[in-house]
């Protein structure tokens, strides 16, 4: 088809152009491993001189080795070497309908893979049932089918091992680069890839709240859904201690800074975050009030206590239901207590003054122009700037279900 062609074609004429070379380039492809194998069978040492048939193609067709090694795997799956020594193909009723441009790749590979567990004695019907099967589904559905099909011939699946079940594989490094920012990477076995997957996945849901729509990058919400559930494994009341004392993460500032907003705050032992940040923290924290010397040295620490106590934070919970702020679904075991008049500045920890909120509106509520307040049936409200609403109209979270209450 010319371009002049193209520009006139409807879309039905244009699907129809992009099916027949599709055809044609997936019938090349079965050629190419059809005279792969052929070349394997004569061997190609003898004829061109390489070690392997998957070398010869990484040259050829100027591709990855790892790539033309799978390219002729697959076609030793669908078509049969004529040595006496060669291995039977595995699918080679799909290696036929490969040659007439039919399927695709990841279709030929999903039908190799279920064939491969199925019995011999019963591949060529299963076979020839997947091959029926993708003339009108994908290749995800054909998977599905072949699954099903080994579940029926095979119920109880394969006999256990007597061995010891091999140690899992779980490694993990995490490094702090100079700049600041930290560093994680690791690799896990499939249980734990799979549990860890279905954690972040249900943390790193879009926000639904009504202060802003969620266009945050898949990535940076996953990154948020780790920070959360770090919040959540050192709530646990049963974490592990470490020299006595529950896991944490130790924040020092003067009364002054975190009064004012300004400055900075040390963070662990080398880290450095603003003041603003150690107020957001301040809100739910264990408090240890120390006097410092000219040097600042300490001269008297204080005894640490928990502002939010247990009995406090668990009226919050049944109070707010989870973060208050209008929109948010998050529960409350992912929730903070915030101060609505920060203790620096005065304001008691107590159920007047406090409010649950995300890790994330939490910040939204330091950083911004939203103002919270108890309404006079004791649930919280929320005021929002001016920009958004010029009149300030208060909104509540109405996503959380109220306590039952008797009539």
């Amino acid at each position: 088809m010319d371009r002049e062609a193209v520009w006139q074609a409807d879309a039905e004429a244009l699907a129809d152009r992009l099916r027949g070379l599709l055809t044609v380039v997936r019938s090349a492809e079965a050629e190419i491993g059809a005279l792969l194998v052929e070349i394997e069978s004569r061997g190609v040492m003898e004829l061109f001189g390489y070690r392997s048939v998957a070398r010869l193609l990484e040259h050829l067709a100027d591709i990855p080795h790892t790539a033309a090694q799978r390219t002729v795997a697959r076609a030793l799956s669908l078509t049969s070497a004529h040595t006496l020594d060669a291995t039977p193909a595995v699918a080679p009723a799909t290696g036929a309908a490969a040659l007439t441009g039919a399927l695709s790749t990841p279709m030929i590979d999903t039908i190799i893979e279920a064939v491969s567990r199925i019995p011999v004695e019963h591949r060529d019907s299963a076979e020839q049932d997947l091959l029926a099967f993708a003339a009108d589904a994908g290749h995800k559905q054909v998977a599905a089918l072949g699954t099903r099909i080994l579940a029926h011939l095979d119920p109880d699946g394969p006999a256990p091992e007597d061995t010891e079940p091999a140690t899992p594989t779980r490694e993990l490094s995490l490094r702090r680069r100079r700049t600041g920012t930290w560093e994680l990477t690791g690799r896990f076995d499939d249980e734990t890839g799979t549990r860890a997957s279905a954690l972040l996945d249900a943390l790193a849901e879009r926000r639904t709240a009504d202060d802003d729509a969620d266009f945050r990058s898949p990535q940076e919400r996953y990154g948020d859904a780790f920070s959360d559930a770090i919040d959540l494994a050192l709530n646990s009341p049963e974490l592990p201690t470490q020299a006595g004392e529950r896991a944490h993460v130790l924040v020092a500032v003067s009364l002054s800074d975190l009064q004012s907003g300004l400055g900075n705050a040390t963070l662990g032992d080398t880290g450095l975050i603003s003041a603003v940040e150690a107020r957001i923290h301040a809100c739910d924290c264990k408090l240890i009030p120390t006097v410092l010397g000219a040097t600042s040295e300490p001269l008297d620490l204080g005894r640490a206590r928990r502002l939010i106590s247990p009995g406090l934070r668990r009226a919050l919970f049944l109070r707010d239901r989870g973060c208050a702020f209008p929109g948010c679904h998050r529960p409350p075991r992912h929730c903070q207590g915030h101060h609505i008049r920060h203790w620096a500045n005065g304001g008691p920890t107590d159920l007047a003054n406090l409010v649950l909120l995300c890790a994330h509106h939490h910040r939204l509520m330091h950083r911004s122009g939203w103002q919270v307040r108890l309404a006079t049936d004791g649930h919280p409200e929320f005021l929002p700037p001016r920009f958004l609403d010029k009149h300030r109209k208060p909104r509540r979270n109405n996503i959380h279900q109220p306590l039952p209450f008797a009539a």
